[in-house]
């Protein structure tokens, strides 16, 4: 007798199941898309409201589903708190859908004023719930509510003037889902049941934009690639090769963006009959504006290359040149002028950080600064000029390389850098370049500026 009862409700079982499986697939898969969209959001360290409460949205239909299968209710004992929770939950899964049709963008004014009064009012049926108060009349005003929000919202998007193809998908998705819903809402005969199938099919609309948005994103990401690449050749190409072989001067020049393209420049102004013009510059910001203004930057010293024995005017001339054309931005940079037949150097700055020489062991700063360029058309300069001796290293560089932080948020610092020149004193011109760099990168291994050094050797007994 005892067998004959389980085969019995074994068999009751396997009928409910049966019959509830589509819908508990379906709970399953609405609930698992939702954790998909929080799990991508998540990665992405990105909060997108559209998102989140479509993923709310799908998470509670689904759990809903399940609550509401017979198969469930075969194995939770029937109780007042499962048969009341079972009613709160069709009053609070309606509360993310509002808020993602008016993330959406598709309402206008009505229906942002219908989405609050909406939530205000189910919110407060929920606590009334919660409460203990009874559900009959809770459940008319919580069908009431749907019904009215659904009729506005189908209202709105049949009204709305939008005509992209993506906006068209998904509007005739959420338009089926709202039919569905309504249809439910008011006692359509074929039961509550019913509803599932249009949420699958704007869930569905949902999937095929998203799809073909990602493909469009790859699409435009790769072209923006390989205009990047462009970009960075284009760049690259406006700094000069290698200092020419001179018996007086050995120079070496690292230039280290931090994305593809970017603001900090130098360039070899005079390298002949034993002179040198040595300019470097950096531009603010970061990125394809900084790059721009960059090569704007050598257009406007080439154009000033009959001064370039003279820093302060060549400065005042590139500053004339970039005022009124850099959108705002500003550019610091240092030139440095070194005649062998005079041993002198001549110097001036326009806001940049100080040039450092290594003489005899030991390091001194040279710093004659005037206002930043491309922002004051009356900004003036002044130079610096001081006498050379055999055997000096000069050091030009960025902001990039000095205020290169640690995992700590410490930057590497004016002192260590003349510590790290002083260590080079035996090295070439080339191999204190790439010193100071690997040490920069030892440092700060998550580059967050551009970084750009030049050294210059003078040999007076060529």
């Amino acid at each position: 007798m005892v067998l004959l009862d389980t085969e019995v409700t074994a068999s009751q079982v396997l009928r409910v199941f049966h019959r509830d499986e589509l819908f508990l697939f379906l709970g399953s898969a609405f609930s698992t898309v939702g954790l998909v969209i929080w799990a991508f959001l998540i990665i992405r360290r990105r909060f997108e409201a559209l998102l989140f409460w479509l993923a709310l949205f799908a998470i509670l239909y689904g759990q809903r589903l399940w609550m509401r299968s017979e198969l469930l209710a075969m194995v939770i004992p029937s109780s007042t708190f499962f048969i009341r929770l079972k009613v709160i939950v069709d009053f609070v899964v309606a509360l993310p859908a509002f808020f993602f049709f008016e993330a959406t963008g598709f309402l206008r004014k009505p229906g942002k004023i219908l989405t609050v009064a909406a939530c205000v009012i189910l919110l407060g049926i929920t606590v009334a719930g919660i409460l203990g108060a009874p559900l009959a009349p809770l459940s008319r005003i919580n069908n009431i509510v749907v019904i009215c929000a659904l009729l506005v919202l189908v209202i709105e998007l049949l009204r709305n003037p939008i005509r992209e193809k993506d906006f068209i998908v998904a509007r005739n998705g959420l338009l089926i889902f709202a039919g569905f819903a309504l249809w439910n809402n008011l006692g359509g005969v074929l039961g509550y049941k019913s509803e599932p199938y249009g949420f699958g099919i704007f869930l569905g609309c949902l999937g095929y934009v998203a799809a073909r948005r990602a493909i469009q994103r790859d699409q435009q990401f790769s072209a923006l690639q390989k205009e990047l690449e462009v970009a960075k050749r284009i760049q690259l190409s406006i700094l000069p090769p290698e200092f020419p072989a001179s018996p007086y001067f050995r120079v070496a020049a690292r230039y280290i963006p931090m994305t593809s393209v970017a603001g900090d420049f130098y360039d070899f102004l005079e390298a002949r009959d034993g002179k040198a013009g040595l300019l470097i510059a950096d531009v603010s910001g970061h990125g394809v504006p900084a790059a721009l203004i960059a090569s704007m930057v050598k257009v406007a010293a080439n154009s000033q290359r009959e001064h370039t024995g003279h820093p302060e005017k060549l400065l005042a001339g590139m500053n004339a040149t970039l005022c009124g054309n850099t959108q705002s931005q500003f550019v610091t940079a240092a030139y440095v002028h070194l005649d062998a037949h005079t041993g002198k150097l001549s110097y001036a700055a326009a806001a940049h950080l100080p040039m450092l020489v290594l003489r005899e062991g030991k390091v001194a700063s040279v710093e004659e600064n005037g206002l930043m360029l491309a922002l004051f058309s009356s900004a003036t300069y002044t130079s610096t000029t001081q006498q050379l001796k055999d055997g000096d290293r000069l050091l030009l560089y960025t902001d990039g390389i000095v205020e290169a932080e640690s995992a700590s948020t410490e930057q590497f610092g004016h002192e260590r850098l003349c510590e790290l020149l002083q260590e080079s004193a035996k090295l070439t011109p080339d191999e204190t370049v790439d010193l100071i760099l690997a040490r920069i990168n030892a440092w700060s291994p998550s580059q967050d500026d551009d970084r750009t050094v030049l050294v210059c050797d003078y040999v007076a007994n060529a």
